[in-house]
């Protein structure tokens, strides 16, 4: 795909996998980095997905011809990062708290090829509707929350608790597709061939 290295996808996420293949792109490598990605004190949520994504793609080892691509996604409820939950009762404090509101999913994309690092961050808004306690047990029963920021995702059962967005779904998912194809672009990635 790259048209002198190779193509490291820097994320474990199966979504993000899917999301690439619909554009026909098959990473050459898939190098999961190993970060810290606790929010440091008083960070608000944008500029802390921005910083995680970055030290994600510069984690990564890969030759100098490489392109690396590696994204966060954060929800954001005001001023609260609400990360990927630790377990069952996170995640049931974090649906307790999104039922019937708006919130923002903020997804953050690195590219870097080199020393040079390409970033962009999509920001989408989505209500969450009044959630009653049979529903939010019943979306906890199928595990789908494991992994995921928020503790849900869009694009599995939780869809059916979301009847309203504003933005990238693709973003929401996990990553934003116009833009890192763009990134990918930026960086000498032959994206549509």
């Amino acid at each position: 795909m790259t048209q002198t290295g190779k193509f490291i996808l820097g994320s474990g996420s199966p979504r993000r996998l899917e999301l690439l293949g619909q554009l026909g792109i098959v990473p050459d490598a898939v190098r999961p980095p190993d970060i810290d990605e606790d929010p440091l004190k008083g960070e608000l949520p944008r500029p802390y997905c921005a910083r995680i994504a970055r030290e994600k793609v510069e984690a990564v080892s890969a030759d100098a011809r490489d392109i690396i691509l590696c994204a966060d996604t954060t929800v954001a409820l005001g001023r609260r990062i609400l990360g990927k939950p630790a377990d069952e009762a996170e995640a049931r404090m974090f649906l307790d708290l999104l039922s019937g509101r708006r919130h923002r999913v903020i997804t953050a994309v690195a590219v870097r090829k080199d020393d040079q690092i390409w970033e962009r961050d999509v920001v989408s808004t989505v209500r969450m509707k009044v959630l009653s306690e049979r529903e939010i047990a019943s979306y906890l029963s199928t595990d789908d929350w494991r992994g995921k920021a928020g503790g849900y995702g869009i694009q599995g059962p939780a869809g059916a608790l979301i009847p309203w967005i504003s933005g990238s779904f693709t973003g929401i998912v996990g990553l934003p597709l116009a833009e890192a194809a763009g990134l990918l672009q930026a960086a000498g990635m032959r994206v549509w061939t």
